[in-house]
């Protein structure tokens, strides 16, 4: 991180100037313990899985929504395939055992131990050969799963972390209430340790993105995190020990639920808030921009040459200072004749 610092107070430009983007970089390179970072190799992972808590009208889609999303993520037909597209990103899509749907989680745990690890395990696998990671995930009824999750760490009345996912109405918002409300209640004894809300309030994706999350910090990779559902894997790790997402930054924030509330407990600024709902890792995909952006800005511009940011008005002129054109002087030219002007203001 020190030399990171260290490189960007000797970049051409006041100390500061280019905002979020320096903590970016530095960001960048404290995770990756380099002193020039990269994202050369940068990945969108989705992770899917269904819910059986979706039986009970948490969502105005069915479950089949979801195998049917993971067969349009394949056709190239999804808004993430577009974003990657355009940006030149990376698209993994993991799919979770979608035609065995976890417990219901009001009326019992959403995974046994045994699944629970092993789908944890799954997800570290995720984050091989890749230098920035944006973690994303499609599931019908995950937005319900991730609040009874928020409840249970967090604390508070249901309603407070229930929002609308894909758009359900005044009667669809009750049901999600009360079935967060059952499902905290019913393994309220259980909910000290952060794993056991995930086994028994979370999902195959949420336990899939905890294990890819973890295995980025052990290995190094920043991380780019999507959404509402996203943070609730997040937050299980963040619950275990504060500083396990230091490699992690918030792509945006999203308009479901409490996600602000979120961010704030898990001490992370969004880079983003465009009134995103979708998932699939889109705010995070359209982070990637700005990451990119910073780490351009960080390894492109060359050092200065003086020993401090430049004053007067001599600043990023090539000629000698106190040398200037004589007035009505034509000034430098590009290859096709046209005059040259400096674009720095005084």
């Amino acid at each position: 991180m020190a030399a990171v610092r260290a490189r960007d107070a000797q970049l051409t430009k006041p100390p500061g100037s280019l905002g979020r983007l320096e903590e970016l970089a530095v960001w960048l390179g404290a995770v990756q313990a380099r002193a020039v970072p990269t994202a050369s190799r940068q990945m969108v992972a989705v992770f899917a899985g269904n819910h059986g808590v979706a039986a009970r009208g948490v969502s105005p889609y069915p479950s089949s929504v979801t195998a049917a999303m993971v067969a349009n993520f394949g056709a190239g037909g999804a808004a993430i395939n577009q974003i990657c597209s355009h940006l030149g990103l990376g698209l993994k899509v993991f799919e979770l055992a979608l035609d065995i749907p976890t417990g219901d989680i009001a009326s019992g745990p959403a995974l046994d131990e045994a699944a629970c690890a092993a789908t944890i395990a799954f997800g570290m696998e995720a984050v091989h050969d890749a230098d920035l990671i944006c973690v994303g995930e499609m599931g019908i009824g995950n937005t319900t799963v991730a609040a009874a999750i928020y409840a249970a760490l967090y604390g508070g009345d249901a309603a407070h972390w229930v929002g609308r996912g894909t758009g359900v109405d005044d009667a669809g918002l009750a049901r999600k209430v009360a079935v967060v409300e059952e499902a905290v209640a019913l393994h309220r004894d259980h909910l000290s340790d952060p794993l056991e809300v995930l086994r028994r309030l979370g999902g195959r994706e949420v336990a899939a993105m905890v294990g890819a999350i973890l295995a980025a910090r052990l290995e190094r990779v920043p991380v780019i995190l999507d959404g509402y559902v996203v943070c609730a894997a997040a937050a299980v790790l963040h619950a275990l020990h504060p500083a396990a997402l230091d490699h992690c930054v918030a792509g945006h924030r999203s308009v479901e639920g409490a996600h602000g509330d979120v961010l704030r407990r898990l001490g992370k600024t969004p880079l983003l808030d465009l009134g995103l709902r979708l998932g699939e890792g889109t705010g995070a995909a359209l982070a990637t921009a700005l990451v990119r952006s910073a780490l351009a800005c960080h390894t492109g511009m060359p050092p200065s040459t003086r020993p401090a940011w430049p004053t007067g008005t001599d600043r990023f002129h090539d000629r000698p200072a106190g040398k200037t054109s004589p007035p009505g002087a034509p000034g430098p030219t590009d290859r096709d004749g046209a005059t040259l002007h400096d674009t720095v203001a005084a």
